[in-house]
């Protein structure tokens, strides 16, 4: 193949660089990634070489300037890689992971490119605060990488590194393969009693997509507790149900995930080992927020008591409604839980449903929001292609209408796309480079038959107004160079504009704006909102006990030394998992963790591992942020302002708490968060 005719080689002419998707066939990646590897090492070799004495500009901004053209082609192929695989892509996601490991460490083990870059870092150039934060987290970058270590070292760091990326990426492939595998096949539609009817009519048309006509089949979300056991009057079903998901990746077949996960676990410690770290999780956490796994567990630790006895008291009142029939099990906990805060707050779940349809939910919820704080408007683009008939492409205009980029949502479930929710990008701001944003919100909500509107759960409303908030904080990205665009921040500092975000789903002028009956545009009525909002407290100690369950086992795997790390079996697995819960007092059997490990595709799939903590870190920073909203009037232009300018659009050219306390006025207290969780409260 010529790579003339080859459209990721091409530069977009499209507006804001959008890729032309309808020219793309996965026939072109391989060539495009092999070119664009050459070419980026081309570009290294260069500065590398440069006989010039090394200086900011030409070694510093020379590395930010170069491997673009890899870099477009890399985040359009792991979109698809994420959100419309295949079984060709999958198998040349496997091939190309350790391939671009081997190119990234290359780069930062290239000895000759590092003593440049250790040039200028310690001749300490006089720059501007955001080229300063550059130089030094290249240096930072370079030095963690491995460039300081020995020549074998380093030899067996690019041997892990490979395989580790390849190991991941089969994750990922086992994971979403046994998750369509395991899906549960309903044949009766009596059954299915308590779901809705357009619940049930999903079900069919997934089953008729599957060539399973006459059947429902109940598909699995990645966490554990799914969202249908809570209406499943059929007790049965239900189990079924909690077993498949819970058993996910340790089936035994040939999608099990067991035997890599150990692999992983060993590799991570063998590598933090060669940079003199005890652990995976020391390793990691050094460049965080939180700077170590003590100070993470210092922050559970006063978390998981309280928790766990809320979790105790609502388990009581969950038996008490189920009386003396039976032991309420963990499948029985979302259906008894339901009719619980049914009562107690006269809030049905599945009666809110026509009130959250998809079209509103966005428009005149999620848009609406936005366009009150920062005063942005979106126009959706027909005559723009993205990657799947189902994504969207919306363009984002200032209030003066200027232009600012564009947002893609691809908003349904479907057996190509892997679960859960995210945000990506496909091109990213910078002024270094000209390029504004490109960014995409993926999220899996049930696909309904044709002609039918989209209804969404209020977990599901909230989702996305979480991933909209990452996407607000790629848009209003307003750095100079590509390492610090958009979300390009600490890992534990990456999910607090997102959870900011869901404020707006609950908030009154918001709320009342989008929650109209799909058929006949009846508000929900104020009654039923604050009904809604009081119920927001009940099931707080469930929510954050499989939440800090699941943070504490991926510490637990991650805080493994190597040698220890080195013993782990895939037969080993269930019994560390209970062991590290039991050890943390977090061990319920009515609450399994959010994940458990072989399903935990956060950490193993993806870049939270010894992060899942992030999540909790984050809401810190969230709660008091919701407080300030609060304290100075809400919804206003003045206060987005504000948190546009000193957050969101600071991506990491910024130490991260810097700009929270150039927000807030101070450093953050814990105890909003607590308020929020009920968590202060005996």
């Amino acid at each position: 193949m010529l790579m003339v005719d080859n459209p990721l080689l091409i530069a977009s002419d499209l507006p804001y660089q959008l890729p032309r998707f309808e020219q793309i066939e996965q026939s072109h990646y391989r060539p495009a990634f092999d070119h664009c590897m050459a070419k980026h090492r081309a570009e290294i070799d260069a500065i590398a070489a440069n006989p010039e004495p090394p200086t900011f500009e030409n070694t510093i901004v020379a590395l930010e300037r170069s491997g673009q053209q890899l870099m477009r082609v890399f985040l359009v192929f792991f979109n698809q890689a994420s959100a419309n695989t295949n079984a060709e892509i999958q198998e040349l996601h496997g091939e190309l992971s350790p391939q671009i490991a081997a190119h990234q460490d290359a780069i930062l083990l290239n000895p000759e490119l590092f003593a440049r870059v250790r040039a200028v870092h310690d001749a300490s150039p006089e720059l501007d605060p955001e080229s300063r934060r550059l130089l030094d987290r290249t240096y930072l970058e370079f030095t963690r990488a491995g460039a300081g270590l020995t020549a074998d070292q380093q030899a067996r760091l690019r041997e892990i590194n490979g395989e580790l990326s390849g190991l991941s990426t089969a994750f990922g492939n086992k994971l979403l393969d046994d998750t369509n595998a395991t899906a549960v096949v309903v044949d009766d539609v009596a059954d299915l009693d308590g779901l809705s009817a357009d619940a049930i009519a999903a079900a069919a048309e997934t089953a008729r997509q599957r060539g399973l006509d006459g059947k429902y089949v109940i598909t699995l979300g990645l966490p554990s507790n799914q969202p249908v056991l809570a209406s499943l009057s059929n007790r049965d079903l239900r189990e079924r149900i909690h077993r498949a998901s819970i058993q996910r990746g340790a089936n035994g077949n040939e999608h099990d995930t067991a035997a890599t996960v150990a692999r992983i676990v060993a590799l991570r410690a063998e590598r933090a080992a060669l940079f003199g770290h005890h652990s995976h999780a020391a390793y990691t956490l050094e460049d965080s927020t939180a700077g170590s796994p003590a100070a993470v567990h210092e922050m559970l630790d006063k978390l998981v008591p309280a928790a766990v006895a809320n979790a105790q008291a609502e388990a009581e009142a969950l038996q008490e409604a189920v009386g003396g029939e039976f032991t309420l099990q963990a499948w029985d906990w979302a259906f008894y839980s339901e009719q619980v805060r049914r009562t107690k707050y006269q809030v049905d779940e599945a009666e809110l449903r026509p009130y959250f349809e998809l079209e509103r939910v966005l428009h005149d919820g999620v848009f609406f929001a936005a366009h009150r704080l920062y005063g942005v408007n979106f126009t959706e683009r027909h005559d723009l292609t993205a990657y799947h008939p189902q994504a969207r492409v919306f363009e984002v205009t200032e209030e003066d209408g200027s232009p600012l980029g564009l947002f893609v949502g691809d908003f349904f479930a479907r057996e190509s796309k892997r679960g859960g929710a995210w945000m990506n990008s496909f091109v990213e701001q910078s002024s270094l480079l000209g390029t504004q944003p490109v960014v995409i919100n993926n999220l899996n909500v049930t696909q309904p038959p044709a002609g039918e509107p989209a209804l969404m759960t209020f977990d599901e409303v909230n989702t996305m107004f979480h991933e909209f908030g990452h996407a607000l904080h790629g848009l209003f990205s307003d750095v100079r160079y590509p390492k610090f665009s958009g979300t390009s921040v600490r890992r534990d500092f990456v999910e607090f504009p997102s959870q900011v975000n869901e404020m707006w789903s609950t908030w009154p002028e918001v709320l009342a704006n989008y929650a109209r009956h799909y058929r006949t545009g009846e508000q929900l009525s104020p009654e039923v909102v604050q009904r809604l909002l009081d119920s927001q407290i009940w099931g707080e100690g469930f929510k954050t006990t499989e939440y800090l369950a699941a943070s504490l086992l991926d510490l637990a795997w991650h805080e493994l030394s190597a040698d220890d790390a080195g013993t782990i079996t895939a037969d080993d697995i269930p019994g560390f998992e209970t062991a590290a819960l039991e050890a943390a007092g977090i061990a319920l059997d009515t609450i399994p963790p959010r994940y458990r490990t072989t399903y935990f595709a956060h950490i193993f799939g993806g870049g939270y591992s010894a992060g899942y903590y992030s999540y909790i870190w984050s809401e810190v920073l969230d709660a008091e942020t919701v407080e300030w909203f609060k304290e100075n009037g809400g919804l206003t232009r003045e206060n987005g302002e504000h948190f546009r300018r000193t957050l969101l659009s600071r991506g990491g050219s910024v130490p991260e708490m810097d700009a929270f306390r150039e927000f807030r006025g101070r450093d953050p207290q814990i105890e909003p968060l607590l308020e929020r969780r009920g968590l202060n409260r005996s």
